[in-house]
C-alpha cells in the first residue's frame, strides 16, 4: 500500500472513541499493572486506599474485608461514606459518577483529603469496569443507599433500600473480578493479608479484619505501635541489641516517621513509604535519611571521641547501614514519582524535610542514650573493618579476572546474540540437568550456567566470605554487572535470569539461597524484573500416542478428567495401577530425568514454557522470609514451615 493509499484509507473514521469505563477494558495492564495474579489482587487494594484514606483524614478507624464464597470480595469501612447527591456538572448521583466515570473523586480536592494513597489513583471505577458486577451500598445520613453494575455500567439508578443510625455511616462494595478479563480470579488470602497487615503497621489507629470463607481462614490486624511494631515484625528472626528509635516530627505539612534499629545481621533492610505506598526504588525522603543517619553518627562519634585517633578507618554510610532494620513513612501533599516501576519518590523539598527531622530528633535520642550511640558506632566500626576485608578480597578476586567479564566462567555455555536484551541466562541445578540445558536450548539467546550443589547462605556470611564462595564467584562473572553497592543492573550481560531447580526439597533450598543471594547483593536485578523462575513439569501424562504434561496437581487431575478417568478410583501421585489401560502417569523426580528435547518443551522454549517473574511487590514480605528462612532464630522459621508445609512439594 503506498503512502498516499494509506492517507485516504486513514479517516475519521478510523477514530474510536471509547466512552465511559471501555478503555479500561480495552488495556486493563495500563491501569492495574497486568491480568494476572498481580493485577487481580490490586483490585481489592484499590478498594481498601478509598478506606485508608478516609482513616487519614480521621474518619474512619476499621475495614473489613472478605473472600466470600462464591470467589467474590467484599470491603466494608466506617468512614463518610460516598457522597450520593447529584453532582453539578454531570447531573446524577455523585456515586455514580465516583464508580463509573475515570479521575472522579475527592482525591483532587484537598479540602476533602490533606494526602490520599494509591500509587496511580485509577480509584474504584477500574474495579468496577473489570469486575463481572459490581454492589456498592453507602451507609449516610441514616439512609442506605445503593446502585449495583454489571461490568462497569449501572443496571439502575441510584436507590435508598433502607435505614440507619445517623452515627452508622460507611461504604460496603462487593466485586466479582470478570474472567473475561484475568487469567486467574482466585484471590489468595495470603497476599491480601500480607498487604493489610503492611497497611496497619502504618496507620497505627486503623484495625483491619480479614477473612476467606472458602478456607476458612481469618487475620485481624491493629498495632498500636505502628511502625515500631513494624520494625520489631521485620527483625523477629534476627537478635537486636538495643530498643527501637522511634522519631516523628512534621515540617511543612509534610509529616515524618521513622523506626529503626540494629541486629546482628550484615545485611541492611530499609522499607520507605509515601502515603501508604511501597516506593522499593527510594528517592528523596530514602536519600535524607540516609544523610541524616551518616552525618548525625559520624559527628557524635567524633564528638564523643569514639573513634581512635590512630585508627586508618574511616566510617561510611554502608558501615552505619550494616545491619540495620528501618521504616520511613511520610505523607506528602502533591507526591512526585518517578523510576522503572513508579515507585521512586521524585520531590526534592522532602529530601531536606526529612534529614532535618531525622538528623535533630536522632541527635537528642543519642544524648539521652549513650549506651546505645556506644553500641551502635562499635557495631559500624566492625562493619567498616569487614568492608576493608572485603575491599581486600574484591580486589584479589579481580587480579585473578573472577570479576572481569571478558573472562568468562569455563562452565558457561554462552549464547551468540550479545545484546542483553535479547539474552537471557539459566542458572541450573547440577550437571546433569546442566548438560540437558545445554543440549535443548537455543544457542542464539540461551546461555547456561550450571551450579554445583548449595551455595552459600549469604544471610550468615560477611561479604569477604560471600566473595570467597566459588558458585558465587562464577554467578558474579557470568552477568558482569558487580555485586552490592557496585551492581548496575543496566551492565547485566543478559535480559532475563532464569533460576532452574528440581521441584523437590533440595531444589527449593538452592533457589532459596540463589534468590537470597540476588536479594541481598543484586537487588537491583529483582526490582528491574529481570529475575524469573522455571516452572519444570511434575507429570507427563501419556495416552495411546498423546503425551501431555502437567506442572501441578490440580491440572493433572483436569487432564485426567478431561482422558474419561475416575479420578476417586486413581491412587495418589505417581501410582498408575487404577489407571484405566493405555493411561500412564510419569513423576520427574529431577531436571536430570528429562531429555534434551523435553526440557525444551516444557521449560525452555519462549512459546511453550511458564516461568514466575521475581519481584517486589512487598519488601516486608521478601525480607521477612529471607529472614525467617535463612537466619540463625530457630523458632520463627519452625512456625513458617508448619504453616506452610502443606504447600510444600516433598517426596518421601
Amino acid at each position: 500500500m503506498t503512502k498516499e493509499t494509506a492517507q485516504k484509507n486513514y479517516t475519521a473514521s478510523n477514530i474510536n472513541v471509547l466512552k465511559g469505563l471501555e478503555a479500561v477494558r480495552k488495556r486493563p495492564a495500563m491501569y492495574i499493572g497486568d491480568i494476572g495474579q498481580r493485577g487481580l489482587h490490586h483490585l481489592v487494594n484499590e478498594v481498601v486506599d478509598n478506606s485508608i484514606d478516609e482513616a487519614l483524614g480521621g474518619y474512619n478507624d476499621k475495614i473489613d474485608i472478605s473472600i466470600n464464597k462464591d470467589g467474590s470480595v467484599t470491603v466494608i469501612d466506617y468512614g463518610r461514606g460516598i457522597p450520593v447527591d447529584i453532582h453539578p456538572v454531570e447531573k446524577k448521583s455523585a456515586l455514580e459518577v465516583v464508580m463509573t466515570i475515570l479521575h472522579a473523586g475527592g482525591k483532587f480536592d484537598k479540602s476533602s483529603y490533606k494526602v490520599s494513597g494509591g500509587l496511580h489513583g485509577v480509584g474504584v471505577s477500574v474495579v468496577n469496569a473489570l469486575s463481572e458486577w459490581l454492589k456498592v451500598e453507602v451507609r449516610r445520613g441514616g439512609k442506605i443507599y445503593m446502585q449495583e453494575y454489571e461490568r462497569g455500567a449501572p443496571r439502575h439508578e441510584v436507590k435508598e433500600i433502607g435505614k440507619v443510625n445517623k452515627n452508622d455511616t460507611g461504604t460496603k462494595i462487593t466485586f466479582m473480578p470478570d474472567n473475561q478479563i484475568f487469567k486467574v480470579t482466585k484471590f489468595k488470602f495470603d497476599i491480601l493479608a500480607e498487604r493489610m497487615r503492611e497497611l496497619a503497621f502504618l496507620n497505627k489507629n486503623i484495625t483491619i479484619n480479614i477473612k476467606d470463607e472458602i478456607e476458612e481462614e481469618s487475620e485481624s490486624f491493629h498495632y498500636k505501635g505502628g511502625i515500631i511494631e513494624f520494625v520489631q515484625y521485620l527483625d523477629e528472626a534476627r537478635t537486636t541489641f538495643h530498643k527501637t528509635v522511634y522519631i516523628e516530627g512534621e515540617k511543612d505539612d509534610t509529616p515524618v516517621e521513622v523506626a529503626f534499629e540494629y541486629s546482628d545481621a550484615y545485611s541492611d533492610n530499609i522499607c520507605s513509604y509515601v502515603n501508604n505506598i511501597n516506593t522499593i526504588e527510594g528517592g528523596s525522603h530514602l536519600v535524607g535519611f540516609k544523610t541524616a543517619l551518616t552525618r548525625t553518627f559520624n559527628n557524635y562519634a567524633i564528638k564523643n571521641k569514639l573513634i581512635k585517633d590512630n585508627s586508618k578507618i574511616t566510617l561510611t554510610g554502608d558501615d552505619f547501614r550494616e545491619g540495620l532494620t528501618a521504616v520511613i513513612s511520610v505523607k506528602v501533599m502533591e507526591p512526585q514519582f518517578e523510576g522503572q516501576t513508579k515507585t521512586k519518590l521524585g520531590n526534592s523539598e522532602v529530601k531536606s524535610i526529612v534529614e532535618s527531622i531525622v538528623g535533630e530528633k536522632l541527635a537528642d535520642f543519642l544524648e539521652e542514650n549513650p549506651s546505645i550511640g556506644k553500641k551502635i558506632i562499635e557495631k559500624c566500626m566492625r562493619a567498616a573493618e569487614a568492608r576493608e576485608a572485603a575491599r581486600k578480597a574484591r580486589d584479589l578476586v579481580r587480579r585473578k579476572s573472577a570479576l572481569d567479564s571478558m573472562h568468562l566462567p569455563g562452565k558457561l555455555a554462552d549464547c551468540s546474540i550479545k545484546d542483553p536484551e535479547h539474552c537471557e541466562i539459566y542458572v541450573v541445578e547440577g550437571d546433569s540437568a546442566g548438560g540437558s540445558a545445554k543440549m535443548g536450548r537455543d544457542r542464539r539467546f540461551q546461555a547456561i550456567l550450571p551450579i554445583k550443589g548449595k551455595i552459600l547462605n549469604v544471610e550468615k556470611a560477611k561479604i569477604n566470605k560471600v566473595l570467597e564462595n566459588t558458585e558465587i564467584k562464577t554467578m558474579i562473572a557470568a552477568f558482569g554487572a558487580g555485586i552490592g553497592a557496585e551492581f548496575d543492573a543496566s551492565k547485566a550481560r543478559y535480559g532475563k535470569v532464569i533460576i532452574m531447580t528440581d521441584a523437590d526439597v533440595d531444589g527449593s533450598h538452592i533457589r532459596t539461597l540463589i534468590l537470597t543471594f540476588f536479594y541481598r547483593y543484586m537487588k537491583e536485578l529483582i526490582t528491574t524484573g529481570k529475575v524469573y523462575i522455571a516452572q519444570p513439569p511434575l507429570y507427563k501424562i501419556k495416552k495411546g500416542k498423546e503425551e501431555v504434561y502437567a506442572y501441578d496437581d490440580e491440572e493433572r487431575d483436569r487432564i485426567l478428567a478431561r482422558m474419561g478417568v475416575n479420578l476417586k478410583a486413581v491412587k495418589e501421585n505417581e501410582d498408575d495401577s487404577n489407571l484405566p489401560k493405555g493411561i500412564n502417569i510419569s513423576r520427574y523426580k529431577g531436571l536430570g530425568e528429562m531429555n534434551p528435547e523435553q526440557l525444551w518443551d516444557t521449560t525452555m522454549n519462549p512459546e511453550t514454557r511458564t516461568m514466575l517473574q521475581v519481584n517486589l511487590e512487598s519488601a516486608l514480605a521478601a525480607d521477612k522470609i529471607f529472614e525467617t528462612l535463612m537466619g540463625d532464630v530457630v523458632e520463627p522459621r519452625r512456625a513458617f514451615i508448619e504453616k506452610h508445609a502443606k504447600y510444600a512439594n516433598i517426596d518421601v
